[in-house]
């Protein structure tokens, strides 16, 4: 990996790409607690190893894969090796996704990814490319290098989602209880006092709930509530206020939930996002490709190969670019010679 192990994180919106939020970030020892995004997850590793609970058992990403989880799909994620990993995501919206979907595919009805792994270099690179292109202030840029990596990856790994009906009485049960939870996020009941509500028992609703939204009623309230903290910093509520509003006891309280679901303290978010623009003229960016070094090979052949041959050629003269965001809490861009095509 590059020299320095600081963890960092940058994660921020481009006005340009509107329904889209950018991550780049490297991390050693952080460690994501099972939970969703309304977004699309398109993360490209471009070194060390993520790991990541999805589905029914643990998924390896390595450099040269795409991590890919489809919206409301609970995971976690944490380092597979002990350098950890360095990658850089897009989350486009359901609608972008299928708006694209539709010009560009064949895909019908609701599209997403089949698998959650993909071993492709090129698209990797293309990822990085897009934020590349959203720091250096190129719209159109941005917006094709997007349109491009979103085709191939529904081209290479594209399905149609299955509907979601709620049919057996368990899972009507928990769908009540969300909608309990989400109207009285502030001050929740009990499990005793909301399966009693709903005519249940408290085990019976914990398995409803869990068997339908993948996760514990307290899990979901909690990843529910970083959801609308979110919402209510991109309006520009300070970090304290939103804490208190969205049921955290503190500001304390909403950092460590907000940073172990976002990848980033709430105070760090606002402010990459609040003026993208104005933030934007105050960094350069180095030209060059975000390198590809000897210890990715070592990675990527013992979590998911990817042969010699289908890694992106390192530029001559190429040099990593620097990171942006706070410690602990951005990565660097990546750029290659030549035009993408899907």
């Amino acid at each position: 990996m590059a020299e320095t192990r600081e963890e960092r994180a940058r994660h921020w919106r481009y006005e340009e790409l509107p329904g889209v939020d950018l991550l780049r970030a490297r991390y050693i020892r952080k460690s994501f607690v099972r939970h969703t995004h309304e977004h699309f997850v398109i993360a490209a590793i471009a070194d060390g190893v993520e790991v990541f609970h999805h589905g029914s058992g643990d998924q390896y990403a390595g450099a040269g894969a795409l991590a890919l989880v489809n919206p409301d799909t609970p995971h976690t994620g944490r380092a597979g090796v002990p350098e950890g990993w360095q990658y850089g995501a897009v989350y486009p919206s359901p609608d972008v996704v299928a708006a694209i979907a539709a010009e560009t595919t064949t895909l019908r009805g609701t599209p997403g990814f089949v698998t959650p792994v993909l071993d492709d270099p090129y698209t990797v690179r293309l990822v990085h490319q897009v934020l590349r292109a959203t720091d250096e202030g190129n719209a159109l840029a941005a917006d094709t290098l997007l349109r491009v990596a979103v085709t191939r990856l529904l081209r290479l790994n594209g399905g149609t989602l299955p509907r979601r009906e709620v049919r057996t009485a368990g899972a009507r049960t928990a769908a009540r209880a969300r909608a309990v939870l989400e109207e009285r996020m502030a001050a929740p009941p009990t499990l005793e006092q909301l399966a009693a509500d709903l005519g249940t028992s408290p085990f019976a609703l914990l398995r409803a709930f869990r068997d339908t939204y993948g996760m514990p009623p307290h899990t979901w309230l909690t990843d529910a509530r970083v959801r609308r903290a979110r919402l209510l910093l991109d309006a520009g509520t300070a970090p304290s206020e939103a804490a208190v509003t969205v049921g955290f006891t503190d500001q304390p309280h909403l950092n460590r939930h907000f940073s172990r679901i976002v990848g980033v303290p709430p105070g760090a978010y606002q402010r990459e996002r609040k003026n993208v623009q104005d933030a934007r003229g105050d960094r350069s960016v180095a030209s060059g490709v975000w390198q590809w070094n000897g210890q990715q090979s070592t990675n990527t052949r013992t979590y998911g190969p990817v042969p010699e041959t289908a890694r992106p050629p390192r530029a001559e003269g190429s040099r990593t670019a620097p990171w942006y965001g706070t410690p602990s809490a951005s990565g660097s861009p990546s750029d290659s010679p030549g035009s993408p095509s899907a």
